[in-house]
């Protein structure tokens, strides 16, 4: 999936959607509560220079900045309007950057991230694969990944289904790569990345996978 074509896929939704989630639907409220208690556990407080993959409104950016400490976090979003909001919202702080990207095409350089999080993302894009050789090549030796993945058990599927046909309907049709409970697992090693941690949570519809570049 290109830049373009995400932009497409997603073109619904509010650049604002996070941050006003949040304040007005009990539900996200504690979707998003649950999801980062449990990410938070995954995060590294040591500095250095963090990726963020699907940064979208920086809701969650700041939330990493803050529980890792880092010099600097990078946000990047296919959403040109998500990016424009973010960098107004989060205008003040120094230590946030937000910009429009390929997740598939990362512009860094090789080895430029101590760390990097890519939080429910990977569902949205038709080739995993690829954005995870990315974020493996922008990946400094010795650092880590958080990744989290919705997992397509019953209870996810009519959970979506309703979600979508209703205040989510934004999301409609967005969820292009369906995982089950081990494909994460197998992406990740196939890449070469040794798995730290991994979790199952929210009744086993989110899975969160900790890798290291060794």
């Amino acid at each position: 999936m290109k830049l373009l074509d995400a932009a497409i896929l997603h073109r619904n939704l509010p650049p604002d959607w996070y941050q006003r989630g949040i304040k007005e639907n009990l539900c996200q409220r504690y979707w998003h509560y649950r999801r980062f208690s449990e990410v938070g556990k995954l995060v590294e407080v040591s500095g250095g220079k963090i990726l963020d993959v699907g940064s979208a409104d920086g809701t969650f950016t700041k939330i990493i900045l803050d529980r890792s400490k880092a010099s600097m976090v990078i946000g990047i979003e296919a959403l040109s309007a998500s990016v424009a909001y973010a960098r107004k919202r989060f205008a003040k702080n120094k230590k946030l950057n937000f910009r429009v990207a390929d997740a598939q095409d990362l512009p860094f350089k090789s080895e430029e991230f101590d760390a990097v999080f890519c939080l429910e993302v990977l569902e949205h894009v038709f080739f995993p694969d690829k954005v995870l050789k990315e974020i493996k090549r922008v990946l400094k030796k010795n650092g880590y990944v958080v990744f989290l993945v919705p997992i397509e058990n019953l209870l996810f599927r009519i959970i979506w289904f309703f979600w979508e046909n209703t205040r989510g309907w934004v999301w409609k049709g967005t969820h292009v790569h369906k995982f089950n409970n081990r494909e994460m697992f197998k992406l990740v090693k196939g890449e070469g990345l040794e798995v730290e941690t991994e979790k199952n949570f929210l009744l086993g519809m989110l899975k969160a996978v900790k890798v290291r570049k060794r």
